[in-house]
């Protein structure tokens, strides 16, 4: 998901110098939405897995 994150944030960036400013600004969006859900994926998951190897062990 952060690869299509930074994907997005190139195409954000190209477009962006290009002059095309309503495509760079949806590129970013997306990039930001998915780099937030990204990280919030990756804290959920780490808690998680904290949570049940102390249950196991």
């Amino acid at each position: 998901m952060i690869k299509w994150a930074i994907i997005f944030a190139i195409i954000g960036l190209v477009a962006g110098v290009l002059g095309f400013t309503g495509i760079a600004g949806g590129a970013f969006g997306i990039a930001k939405f998915l780099f937030w859900a990204a990280v919030i994926i990756a804290v959920l998951l780490f808690v998680l897995g904290v949570t049940v190897f102390k249950k196991v062990t």
